[in-house]
């Protein structure tokens, strides 16, 4: 009994000086109150499926910003990893009567080796190039395979029948949204890590980090098999909730798609990308009453997005509700004057 009080009052601490000593703080921990109570409060399936759905765009579109958020390499076909993996997964379940337990991680696999093949003969491309490289990869993959197999792949039908995550929608919803949830930490640790440092400096200036001894070659294939990873989960995840694996998870639109909320809601962050999908993609889903006009209205928003907060939507929130100390870089809450570190002043 003692130790449990020893626990529950350093618990108490910790959210006391550590959490709730900053806004942005509070609201990763509502939101992650908000996903993992949602069911108690409706047992709509439509609502579920949406949420669902969001949880594993979610992770692509956090894969997409951890590859060409944080080390520049621009990647405009970031679908060959989502459809890989679904693909791989529908098949090693089709085919192979391997479990979804089984499947999914399998086909991250597969995708991380999509990530090598890609990587490697991209590496000496930078900017404009390397974006119109990445690009024609999945457009290759569609036409030059898919197609091509009709017999193995399901052709323009795509791959159907196969199995379920569970038994149910609400099994669905938990097992999808608790891995959205671990997966996007396990992503900010990496790039809250000497990892992600060095990550970091090879988008600002990867000649200078060459030149520091680092091998830049090995971190830019690092972060491709990593971003390809958490993107073939997703789509491995997509295909045995939707129990179909079709052209559509290799569509251009989707890697737009994946730059779009990553852009809208902040790009070298983890939790911008993450946010904009839990905002635009059920706001889209949510305005069917006006299925002519969706589409405008929300390029409408992401163009104002984008002209008044250049840097993302959720990035420019935390720098109006936050300062960051001059002296120890710590973030305090805005209405403060002095730092609650080393006191320094922070006007």
């Amino acid at each position: 009994m003692k130790l449990i009080l020893f626990y529950l009052r350093k618990l108490i601490t910790i959210i006391k000086n550590e959490v709730l000593t900053l806004p942005s703080r509070v609201a990763v921990v509502l939101f992650f109150f908000f996903i993992l109570l949602l069911p108690l409060f409706t047992d709509d399936t439509y609502i579920l499926r949406v949420f669902t759905l969001a949880s594993i765009f979610a992770i692509f579109a956090a894969s997409w910003d951890l590859l060409s958020g944080y080390t520049g390499q621009m990647n405009f076909g970031h679908a060959l990893f989502f459809g890989v993996g679904a693909y791989s997964a529908a098949l090693f379940n089709v085919h192979a009567h391997i479990p979804p337990w089984a499947s999914i991680p399998l086909g991250a696999l597969v995708a991380v080796g999509a990530g090598l093949i890609v990587g490697i003969p991209s590496l000496r491309l930078k900017g404009t190039y390397l974006a119109l490289t990445t690009l024609a990869f999945p457009i290759i993959l569609l036409q030059g395979v898919v197609f091509a197999f009709p017999d193995f792949t399901g052709g323009e039908l795509g791959i159907s029948g196969i199995a379920k995550l569970s038994p149910t929608r609400f099994g669905d919803y938990y097992i999808v949204s608790v891995l959205m949830l671990g997966l996007c930490m396990i992503m900010w640790k990496i790039t809250d890590s000497d990892t992600g440092i060095i990550f970091h400096a090879i988008r600002e200036d990867e000649i200078a980090v060459r030149a520091s001894g680092v091998n830049t070659t090995r971190y830019k294939l690092l972060a491709f098999s990593l971003s390809g990873f958490f993107a073939g989960v997703a789509g491995g995840l997509y295909a045995h909730f939707m129990r179909i694996a079709g052209p559509s998870t290799l569509d251009v639109s989707l890697s737009f798609q994946a730059v779009i909320w990553t852009i809208f809601g902040g790009v070298v962050t983890i939790y911008g990308p993450v946010a904009a999908v839990f905002l635009l993609y059920p706001l889209l889903e949510f305005m069917h009453f006006a299925q002519e006009y969706r589409m405008l209205m929300f390029a409408v928003i992401v163009l104002i997005s984008l002209l008044y907060m250049p840097d993302g939507l959720f990035k420019w929130l935390r720098e109006k509700i936050e300062k960051e100390c001059p002296r120890c870089k710590v973030r305090n809450i805005a209405m403060r004057s002095t730092c609650r570190i080393c006191t320094a002043p922070l006007d």
